[in-house]
């Protein structure tokens, strides 16, 4: 089983949406767990993980993760050259290096070369930007690049996205 975590800021509040699917080119997930967090971490910049790894936290409470291989997440694993963590890098030593953390980041961190793949789908011209711990890099985005959708983000992670944003939605 695969777990895909994505959260979204509004009023001091986070609203953390995890779904869960089972083979990489699902185009539905198969549950879907939400999670409000009241009284957030302000965003420190270089320190994003301090606010979010909470919110994903709070909500692994309420999910039963023994037969959970892979957690996708909206961010970086790794930060730089130098293997500094990221919000995914925590998330895995949370876990005590158990799950394998992928990284899915839109937007380009520079200060990592090595510890990054770029991976385009569809006819996007702008790349996704791959991390990962606990799985080899180009494995994870072989993955990430073979799920659903014909568009730069895969259908399950856009459905994520919609459904983080959903304030109405519990």
């Amino acid at each position: 089983m695969i777990l895909a975590f994505d959260t979204y800021y509004y009023d001091n509040k986070a609203k953390t949406v995890c779904i869960k699917f089972v083979e990489w080119t699902d185009n539905a997930p198969i549950k879907i767990y939400t999670e409000i967090t009241d009284q957030i971490e302000e965003y420190e910049s270089g320190a994003f993980y301090k606010r979010e790894l909470p919110c994903i936290t709070n909500l692994l409470k309420k999910i039963d993760i023994e037969k959970i291989s892979v957690i996708v997440v909206d961010s970086f694993v790794i930060l730089d050259d130098n293997g500094k963590l990221g919000l995914g890098g925590y998330l895995y030593e949370y876990l005590g290096k158990q799950i394998q953390i992928i990284g899915v980041a839109k937007t380009n961190f520079a200060q990592n070369n090595i510890n990054k793949r770029e991976i385009y789908r569809g006819q996007s011209k702008k790349p996704l930007y791959i991390t990962a711990l606990g799985m080899d890099l180009d494995l994870a985005s072989t993955k990430i690049k073979s799920m659903d959708g014909e568009f730069r983000i895969p259908t399950l992670l856009k459905q994520l996205d919609t459904m983080t944003k959903d304030k109405n939605a519990q």
